[in-house]
């Protein structure tokens, strides 16, 4: 019999990560993953939906981070400078150890439609929770949506140089430059 260890979730995401990285999203079950760390199929299903969702956990924190953002944000600041509050605090949720777990990730994300559907779900979702926070501190609905999609382009647009090879300064850098060259696009040059 398998004692019982905390962090069922976290030890079977990682789990899960490893496999897919070594032997391939499709080759890999969800009885494998469970295996792996001494526990069962029906341990695995009480935690995830499906072995898909297993690359998702966490997403809630990250939903979390970019609502305190929001809400830690000066009740008078404009809907930009609320989005760029948002982003630093859920650059926190990313520390420079989480780069190479982020990195094998996304690498299995991008290998298959169905997981990179689920990743756009997820920004998708992201954005209109963003913009419903946007609205609760009295933003018009389409300049709420207008910041909350380019919140989650300048997200997307930063995580990826973040995880490149070779990358190493911090999100919330990075971040702060890809904000600052949105920003720049409507101001004429000089």
């Amino acid at each position: 019999m398998v004692r019982w260890e905390p962090g069922a979730p976290e030890r079977l995401q990682k789990a899960a990560l490893a496999l897919f990285a070594a032997r391939g999203y499709e080759q890999t079950t969800a009885t494998e993953i469970a295996q792996s760390v001494g526990l069962t199929e029906r341990t695995f299903f009480r935690h995830f939906p499906d072995k898909r969702e297993v690359l998702f956990h966490g997403q809630q924190q990250l939903v979390e981070a970019f609502l305190a953002g929001v809400h830690d944000a000066p009740p008078d600041a404009p809907p930009m400078q609320v989005v760029a509050a948002a982003l630093r605090r859920a650059a926190a949720f990313f520390p420079d150890e989480r780069r190479l777990h982020s990195r094998t990730r996304q690498t299995v994300i991008d290998q298959h439609p169905a997981l990179q559907e689920r990743e756009s779900h997820k920004l998708t979702i992201l954005a209109e929770t963003i913009a419903g926070a946007l609205r609760a501190r009295g933003v018009d609905e389409r300049t709420a949506a207008l910041a909350a999609h380019s919140a989650m382009t300048v997200f997307g647009i930063s995580f990826a140089q973040w995880i490149r090879e070779g990358e190493r300064r911090s999100l919330a850098d990075i971040e702060d430059q890809v904000l600052g060259e949105l920003l720049a696009l409507h101001t004429p040059a000089a």
